[in-house]
């Protein structure tokens, strides 16, 4: 028997990694987005804002059972002051006082519920009590109020200590001191000592000589 002519056996060329097939570039998309917004979503969670920091004293405030009304009610009139100041222009809030003071707080809530609502135990808290109701109200305006606020981060960066003040001042002085030594060189300040003996001699041999 005559073999059969048979040709030998050739494998494929493996398959090339690259370029990746079209799920593995979705995969890598997905991942890349979600993690730009975990970034994102940490970052804002730790951003300290004004409106963080006055919720986090108004619920201290409402909490202590050791303040009475009264003391509750300056804190918290004190602490939407504070607020106010701090996420708007100081020349829009230093001067109001009163009635307008109250009606300048319901411009974040488009309801006039300080001017005509629970708000007024702010203005008329001198003139009548103040009861627990009144309060808990109150505090829940100032909740909604604070969390109306624009959102103002607070800077980390710190101002200058007294100390460092006092470090830099010597520093000016000396930036001054060369002035302090621009004087005639005439002058004894700027001579030495074998220069005042030489003019002595020489005033006292010019004496002799016109003698």
């Amino acid at each position: 028997m005559q073999p059969l002519p048979l040709r030998d056996i050739h494998l494929p060329e493996p398959v090339s990694w690259w370029p990746p097939a079209i799920g593995w570039w979705i995969v890598l998309a997905a991942t890349l987005l979600l993690t730009a917004a975990a970034i994102w979503l940490v970052r804002r969670r730790r951003r300290v804002t004004v409106a963080k920091l006055a919720l986090r004293e108004l619920n201290a405030l409402q909490t202590d059972s050791t303040l009475g009304m009264t003391e509750k009610l300056r804190r918290l009139s004190a602490l939407l002051r504070r607020a106010s100041l701090s996420a708007h222009p100081r020349e829009e809030v230093a001067g109001l006082t009163g009635e307008a003071w109250l009606e300048w707080l319901d411009g974040p809530l488009k309801t006039p519920r300080f001017s005509q609502g629970a708000g007024r135990a702010l203005l008329d808290a001198p003139y009548r009590p103040v009861g627990e109701a009144d309060m808990d109200s109150l505090v829940a305006l100032c909740r909604d109020w604070l969390k109306a606020l624009p959102e103002t981060v607070v800077s980390s960066r710190k101002k200058p200590t007294p100390t460092r003040e006092l470090v830099q001042k010597p520093t000016a002085r000396s930036d001054s001191a060369p002035a302090m030594l621009n004087v005639p060189p005439c002058t004894p300040a700027l001579l030495g000592t074998d220069s005042n003996r030489s003019r002595r001699f020489m005033h006292k041999l010019r004496s002799v000589l016109k003698s």
